[in-house]
């Protein structure tokens, strides 16, 4: 099931109003080194403003409304708020998990690492260990 939100917003400029939606993959944004998505500037991009603009500045000073949420970021939704940082994190620490599982899998025949909590503690740390070296 992919990782997505619906996002929603609507501010006035120069007399008139704007509202805007995307439904945002979570999921694309995710790799190595990646940072959470400024969720402003996908809506400005998804409707061709320029995100040096007037319009853009506009549209920066309202919140964003959310709802739909699929997969993990379900858990990050509440109230039409989203917690987009901690959904962030939560994706990709099971992004590392999967692969870790997978390694150990192949190397170690472990099919399922919550069974060994020790080892996946150790894969963990030395996961952490290479990344912030």
């Amino acid at each position: 099931m992919p990782n997505s939100i619906d996002a929603h917003i609507e501010f006035s400029f120069k007399g008139e109003t704007h509202s805007l939606f995307a439904r945002i993959d979570l999921d694309d944004f995710l790799g190595p080194g990646a940072l959470p998505p400024s969720i402003h500037a996908v809506l400005a991009r998804e409707h061709g403003i320029d995100t040096y603009s007037y319009l853009y500045e506009v549209m920066q000073e309202e919140d964003i409304r959310f709802d739909n949420a699929q997969g993990l970021a379900s858990n990050y939704l509440k109230d039409g708020m989203f917690d987009m940082e901690g959904c962030f994190t939560g994706l990709q620490e099971n992004m590392t998990l999967d692969l870790l599982q997978a390694i150990s899998k192949r190397e170690l025949g472990i099919a399922d690492l919550e069974q060994h909590p020790a080892l996946k503690k150790a894969l963990l740390q030395a996961y952490s260990l290479g990344k912030n070296a």
